[in-house]
């Protein structure tokens, strides 16, 4: 059974950082295409990076680009989202998601087969 947990989400001010870590169970991440995903309140779920150890290079949302770096750590099946910069528009549940159909990089939530429950962040101004 495929697991992913979330962690490090918080509290921080403008211009702060944090890191987001996601610990996959059940499948090993060199097989899965990764990304993270976020959902503020009363907006749709937007694709934040994504990463494949056999796909074509990660990718990652417009908002976010420059500012975030997603990466990963095979041996503790773990990926991860460096958040630098942040901004209040940051603010969101962010969520771990991961699929195996294909190799390719993806910020569109229906490739995504499994999902953690999210963790919290919250950027003040």
């Amino acid at each position: 059974q495929v697991q992913l947990l979330e962690s490090g989400g918080g509290a921080v001010q403008a211009g702060g950082s944090l890191r987001l870590s996601c610990l996959v169970s059940g499948y090993t991440i060199s097989r899965f295409v990764m990304a993270w995903f976020r959902q503020a309140p009363g907006k749709e779920r937007e694709g934040v990076a994504s990463t494949a150890v056999y796909g074509d290079g990660d990718i990652y949302g417009h908002s976010v680009r420059g500012r975030f770096t997603i990466s990963q750590d095979i041996p503790k099946n773990t990926i991860y989202l460096q958040m630098n910069n942040l901004d209040p528009d940051d603010t969101a549940v962010y969520y771990c998601a991961a699929h195996r159909n294909d190799y390719r990089e993806s910020l569109v939530a229906a490739d995504y087969d499994y999902w953690g429950q999210g963790t919290q962040v919250t950027v003040s101004s």
